[in-house]
């Protein structure tokens, strides 16, 4: 389905038809509860964020311009959403230090991932990102599993642009110092290396 699709469902239901907006619901579900999942990894706050981001679309669907595609819209509502569930929890997130990242560093972090199993890799990575600032780890989650371009993360988180940038070349320098801190204990123990 293209943009032109979902401007037809919007304005079948901005005309009264409900069962309309159910189509647009049901298209994007997936995709607003997986951000919602990311972000508060709890899935009945995710899915009660979900069904709350549905009805302020709903509840707000005539401010849509259509000047940015509806899913961008909505993942921004979702956002918003799951930014204020953070704000009433009150969780310390482990907030890691940069180190100074040289590129032996990067080296020897790629070659340490390249020595251990894609599936342990893949789970290593998921700990190692939730390390992250919760900004820091959505603007990453946006980027590289998202593939969200640049201007719908600033469209979805209202940072500039500039500051998403900056935001995710910080991100990728801490989550390398992350990973060389845990991976290369992890090793060490599993392969009994000193």
């Amino acid at each position: 389905m293209t943009i032109k699709d979902d401007q037809t469902y919007i304005d079948k239901t901005l005309n009264g038809d409900a069962n309309a907006f159910a189509y647009l619901i049901e298209k994007y579900k997936v995709m607003v509860l997986s951000l919602a999942m990311k972000m508060l990894k709890n899935k009945e706050e995710a899915e009660e964020i979900a069904q709350d981001t549905f009805i302020k679309a709903y509840k707000a669907l005539q401010k849509f311009n259509g000047e940015s595609k509806f899913s961008t819209w909505l993942y921004k509502i979702a956002y918003r959403n799951c930014l204020d569930s953070l704000k009433k929890i009150t969780k310390n997130y482990n907030t890691e230090t940069i180190d100074e990242v040289n590129s032996n560093k990067i080296q020897e972090t790629s070659n340490v991932l390249e020595s251990i199993e894609r599936k342990e890799r893949s789970e290593v990575m998921k700990k190692c990102m939730h390390k992250l600032p919760e900004e820091e780890r959505s603007i990453l989650w946006f980027f590289y599993f998202d593939e969200l371009s640049l201007n719908e993360i600033t469209e979805v988180t209202g940072l500039s642009t500039a500051n998403v940038k900056v935001k995710l070349h910080r991100a990728r320098k801490r989550l390398l110092s992350i990973v060389k801190r845990n991976v290369e204990p992890e090793l060490i123990k599993h392969y009994g290396r000193k």
